[in-house]
C-alpha cells in the first residue's frame, strides 16, 4: 500500500485528462514508430497503462470524461503508425484499417478505464451516504 502512496496524485479536469491521454498516446506512437517500426501490438500494450492513469488521475467531478477521452486518444495516437499509401485517402484508410484490426486493444483499454471510473464513483457515493447518515 505504501508503494501506491508514493505515486503522484494529480487531479486532472475533464479537458486535462483528455489532453493528457491524447498527447501521451501520440508521443508514444511517434516513439514506437522510431524504435519498432509501427508495431501496433506494442502500441496496444502501452495503451492500457495510459488508460489506467487517465482513469485514476481524473478528478471526481469529471469521471465520465476519462471513458470518453480514452478511445479518442487511441485513434489520434494511431495517426503516426497507421499504414498509408500516401495522400489523405490512404491515411484515412490506414487509420480505419488499424482501428478495425486492433479494436481489442481499444475495447480493452476503454473497459479498464470504465471499471476504474465505476469503482471510484461507487466508493464516492458510499462515502457520501455514510457522511449523510452520520450527520443525520
Amino acid at each position: 500500500m505504501q508503494a501506491v502512496r508514493r505515486f503522484p496524485n494529480p487531479r486532472l479536469t475533464g479537458l486535462g485528462s483528455g489532453l493528457f491521454c491524447t498527447a501521451t498516446m501520440f508521443a508514444l506512437a511517434c516513439l514506437i514508430q522510431l524504435l519498432f517500426g509501427a508495431s501496433l501490438v506494442v502500441y496496444g500494450v502501452l495503451f492500457l497503462p495510459v488508460c489506467v492513469l487517465t482513469a485514476v488521475w481524473v478528478r471526481r467531478a469529471d469521471l465520465v470524461t476519462a471513458v470518453v477521452a480514452v478511445p479518442i486518444a487511441f485513434a489520434v495516437g494511431l495517426l503516426p503508425i497507421a499504414d498509408s499509401d500516401g495522400g489523405f485517402g490512404g491515411r484515412v484508410m490506414g487509420l480505419v484499417t488499424a482501428l478495425a484490426m486492433h479494436a481489442g486493444w481499444l475495447y480493452g483499454g476503454t473497459l479498464v478505464a470504465g471499471v476504474i471510473v465505476t469503482v471510484r464513483k461507487a466508493r464516492m457515493m458510499t462515502r457520501k451516504a455514510a457522511q449523510r447518515r452520520r450527520t443525520a
